[in-house]
């Protein structure tokens, strides 16, 4: 999963999906890059599980499948919790900065 997401571009697709399912062309025009290389990235995200695609007439509609993300999820998490407990540290010592 982790080489999937290391390609910028499959990340800029993912960014896309996020808000709603998309067309080919949708993602083509909103990252301005060409259809055969939206292509090559979506088969790589299907392939991983990340998006599912449905035929709609002649189009195919590109959707985000979140679950498949809860591998990146579980490792970040740790590190997450790590710098939030941090961030609220230094909030703390700022208001108390203030405070004086």
């Amino acid at each position: 999963m982790f080489d999937v997401l290391a390609e910028p571009t499959r990340r800029r697709i993912l960014d896309q999906l996020r808000d709603r399912p998309r067309t080919v062309g949708d993602l083509v025009a909103a990252l301005n890059i060409s259809q055969p290389s939206v292509s090559k990235h979506l088969r790589v995200l299907r392939e991983a599980g990340v998006v599912h695609a449905r035929k709609d007439a002649q189009r195919r509609i590109y959707e985000l499948r979140p679950e498949a993300l809860a591998e990146v999820l579980a490792w970040v998490e740790p590190y997450r919790r790590l710098w939030s407990g941090r961030l609220d540290a230094l909030e703390r010592h700022l208001d108390a900065k203030e405070q004086r």
